[in-house]
């Protein structure tokens, strides 16, 4: 699975020419076909569950993430070591 949100924060990466990916829609379809994931949508409960986060983490777009993972109980892959501090029982992070 592939969130949405990742999609997004790609788009406007693109835009602001901090990331090259070609075409960024090509670039989102690859991912889920090369992957073979379903993308998933954000949804009010993750929002919601944003509000209850510590503050290790500024970026809007990772907060989103590590929210919904939390959310759903889903394990959240990353490289990023501040991430993984918000490590949980409900949601398992892998570097």
């Amino acid at each position: 699975m592939l969130s949405v949100i990742s999609y997004w924060k790609v788009i406007l990466k693109t835009a602001k020419g901090k990331l090259d990916v070609g075409d960024p829609a090509a670039w989102w379809e690859t991912a889920l076909s090369d992957l073979a994931a379903a993308a998933i949508p954000l949804r009010p409960l993750h929002v919601a569950e944003i509000r209850g986060l510590p503050a290790f983490r500024n970026d809007p777009f990772d907060r989103a993430l590590i929210a919904r993972a939390t959310a759903e109980g889903l394990v959240l892959v990353t490289t990023d070591q501040t991430m993984a501090r918000y490590a949980s029982n409900r949601m398992r992070v892998v570097r």
